[in-house]
């Protein structure tokens, strides 16, 4: 693509960083990045009353977290209003949009006569084409003077070609009596002025489109590349809503779903490279494109995200990973890890992070790490220590405590005791898993000997004997 692409992401900041909104972040990410272009952010605040400073930051915190890094400085569309309510005015005196004195109850009056009389309840203002000489001395709106005859074609990337009639436009409003200006020509102006080649947001976006483009038009500006998805439906094939579980980024976050594994997720969810579902974020930027969008909505699937983000923790790299644990430990007010601890998880990540889906599963597994002495078994881990279980333990410490610290050993003098004491190794495993995680789910004991160490091992398998 020749043209330099310019994208943008416009969250509201009335609540949270939504999951929707994540997904169309990251699809304006990924096409920016894949054409070299520029991703920028813009906060749209213009509704002061639901606007707040705190939703605000959680947007930022929600991008950062997911590492979609934006372009300059984030935006606020409110701090552009002088600029929007000049365009309108500009419009206004080029005759492509006209005051207009209707108050609101006197639109309320006709829409009401219209339902009742079942027509239709577009409002048709008396104003378009009044003489100017009998204009009233009284506040007024600024209308758009939209066309009456024809069509407007959209032509969309994802929805194809879609057009409306002009007779089903109406006149909206540019400027409020009060001097404020609409979010509809808010968006239209930031948009062009921070030269948007490419507008990618939500399906129900599409219909705004066809109004927004009068005002392209009007003030001969070039028209974006429209590029509407459809919206995120629930397992049930209903809109995404609180009864599916979790909508907000920050949600995933404190559920200890890895960043990566959430990209790869959204990147697939409406979105598809053949039949690859496992993708680095590296091939998603080489590989995103507006033509792999579905038009169906797609549907949020809690197993698949767990069974992307389990792959993306064991092929993350260690130190990244464990730099993301810590991340993950702040973020949710937990214990931070000492440098003991690092060090023994960065030497155990290698039996810690396969199978782990999240955070807290990876830090389940490495209770051994995280326990100290003397080791509290769990409810199940206390019943492999019973008498006879810890005489077991008592006998094979010796052995370790002579065997040489390497994984082939410990397996040989594991084995060898278990043979001369007419036992299978799972009967020696188990008071083995207790002795030193307190768990019976956890690594494989050699591995959490090999991680803590003969010294440690050695005592906390005394510990357990007594």
């Amino acid at each position: 693509m020749s043209q330099h692409v310019v994208t943008r992401f416009a969250p509201s900041p009335t609540g949270f960083l939504h999951i929707g909104g994540a997904r169309t972040a990251l699809f304006n990410w990924l096409f920016a990045r894949h054409h070299g272009g520029e991703f920028k952010l813009r906060i749209e605040d213009t509704d002061r009353a639901r606007s707040t400073e705190a939703a605000t930051q959680a947007i930022l915190d929600g991008m950062r977290w997911l590492g979609l890094d934006w372009d300059g400085e984030a935006v606020s569309q409110f701090g552009s209003a002088a600029r929007h309510a000049e365009v309108a005015r500009d419009l206004l005196a080029k005759g492509h949009a006209y005051k207009c004195f209707s108050t609101q109850e006197e639109i309320a009056a006709f829409r009401e006569a219209a339902q009742a009389e079942k027509r239709s309840t577009l409002f048709q203002s008396p104003w378009r084409d009044a003489d100017p000489a009998t204009h009233p001395d009284a506040p007024y709106a600024i209308r758009l003077r939209t066309p009456t005859e024809g069509t407007t074609v959209i032509r969309d990337e994802v929805q194809g070609e879609v057009t409306i009639r002009n007779d089903q436009l109406d006149d909206m409003i540019l400027l409020r009596s009060d001097g404020t200006p609409v979010y509809m020509l808010a968006v239209v102006v930031d948009d062009h002025d921070m030269g948007v080649t490419h507008v990618i947001r939500g399906d129900d976006h599409l219909n705004n489109a066809a109004r927004q483009m009068g005002i392209y038009t009007a003030m001969g500006w070039d028209v974006p590349v429209w590029a509407h998805i459809p919206l995120i439906h629930g397992p049930d094939g209903k809109k995404l809503s609180k009864r599916h579980g979790a909508l907000g980024v920050e949600e995933y976050r404190a559920m200890g779903y890895p960043a990566a594994g959430m990209r790869n997720y959204l990147a697939r969810l409406g979105w598809s490279h053949g039949d690859d579902e496992f993708f680095t974020d590296a091939q998603a930027r080489e590989w995103f494109d507006l033509g792999g969008i579905g038009k169906s909505p797609a549907r949020f699937d809690f197993k698949k995200l767990e069974n992307l983000c389990g792959q993306h923790i064991a092929a993350a790299d260690d130190a990244a990973l464990l730099h993301d644990l810590s991340d993950f430990l702040a973020a949710t007010g937990q214990t931070p890890l000492t440098d003991v601890r690092e060090a023994l998880f960065r030497k155990g990540m290698y039996c810690l992070k396969e199978r782990a889906k999240t955070f807290p599963e990876l830090l389940e597994k490495a209770e051994f790490i995280l326990a100290d002495r003397p080791i509290r078994p769990d409810e199940k881990s206390a019943k492999m220590l019973d008498d006879v279980s810890r005489g077991i333990l008592r006998e094979l410490t010796p052995h370790l405590q002579n065997a040489t610290w390497t994984r082939e050993e410990l397996e040989i003098t594991a084995n060898r005791f278990a043979e001369n004491h007419d036992m299978k190794f799972g009967k020696l495993a188990g008071p083995l898993r207790a002795a030193l995680a307190g768990r019976s789910a956890t690594p494989s004991v050699f591995d959490m000997m090999l991680v803590l160490g003969q010294d440690e091992s050695i005592a906390r398998l005394t510990d357990a004997a007594r």
